[in-house]
């Protein structure tokens, strides 16, 4: 750990807000949290407390501990004396601009602003900031105590020193830091997203298949790998001998067929009491907080398993 990045603040303490301090936490950080909704702090704590056994699995840092955070009502106490910034408020652009206008009346100059932010950009996050050069996207995963993806990008105005030094960061805590390099909405991540779901509801609007059975094609079937390489990775394992060069050649007449039978997402909000019925008939039955235990025990595993073997990246 850096010694000049040991006091870490967190804008806003929603479950994004909570993941980050309790990721930071777990690293050995003294964090000082903000958010000025009543009842903020003991949410907080409380999100705090019930990620803490996912993260001590994980393997705590020296010297980490819950009892590392404090917590303020006041945005511009919290990020005083602060080393690097995590700002998680609401997904508002108006939010943002009031939020990053309190936090540089107090912070030093020089201090990074990461944000959040899962579809506004850098640049319009900083626009009218007294210092846009350190203002850069820092975009986590949920839940973001355990998935260690984080999206980290600048703005028109961020320099690309702010970049390096955010990516170098967030790396020195364990996470897998990846590089926008080029503003697009939804980033990367949440773009690979839609395009999945934007066939799953396609299909199950047109009949193909259930709401269960798209998520079972998932989680049984290419979900297993994707966990373990990305799509391109295993592609080219597909290819045989010839690899991706092969497989795409051989196959790309096919998929560029399927890709043009694939639907589009909705126009409206018809679609949404399907799909929304579809879930609660695949969870009759299921205890659905158990469910997503289970799933941050597997992911535990499935992290440290990964940690282990070095060339599963």
């Amino acid at each position: 750990m850096k010694p000049e990045h040991s006091k870490l603040a967190v804008v806003g303490t929603g479950v994004i807000g909570a993941g980050w301090a309790t990721h930071f936490l777990a690293r050995g950080f003294d964090v000082t949290a903000t958010d000025p909704a009543p009842g903020a702090e003991q949410r907080l704590r409380g999100l705090v407390d019930a990620g803490w056994p996912a993260v001590e699995a994980l393997g705590l840092a020296d010297g980490a501990s819950r009892d590392r955070l404090s917590f303020t009502t006041d945005v511009a106490q919290a990020v005083r004396d602060a080393t690097f910034i995590q700002e998680s408020g609401p997904e508002r652009l108006d939010v943002k601009h009031d939020l990053i206008a309190t936090i540089e009346s107090a912070a030093k100059a020089d201090v990074l602003i990461a944000s959040s932010s899962s579809g506004l950009s850098a640049s319009e996050i900083q626009a009218g900031a007294r210092h846009p050069e350190r203002i850069v996207l820092g975009h986590p995963f949920n839940p973001t105590h355990l998935i260690p993806l984080v999206e980290v990008g600048g703005g028109k105005l961020t320099s690309a020193e702010n970049v390096a030094k955010a990516i170098a960061l967030y790396t020195s805590t364990g996470k897998k830091a990846i590089r926008i390099q080029k503003e697009v909405k939804g980033h990367i991540a949440n773009r690979l997203q839609v395009a999945l779901w934007q066939e799953a509801i396609s299909l199950v609007q047109r009949g193909v298949a259930s709401v269960e059975d798209i998520d079972t094609a998932i989680s049984h079937g290419p979900g297993l790998r994707w966990a373990l390489l990305g799509p391109f990775i295993n592609l080219h394992a597909s290819g045989g001998p010839g690899g991706i060069t092969h497989l795409l050649q051989h196959l790309g007449a096919s998929q560029r067929e399927w890709a043009r039978d694939l639907g589009k997402y909705p126009e409206t909000d018809d679609y949404i009491q399907q799909i929304a019925q579809g879930v609660d008939a695949e969870l009759a039955g299921r205890d659905f907080p158990g469910m997503l235990r289970q799933r941050d025990e597997l992911l535990v595993q499935l992290i440290a398993m990964k940690a282990v073997k070095a060339q599963i990246p």
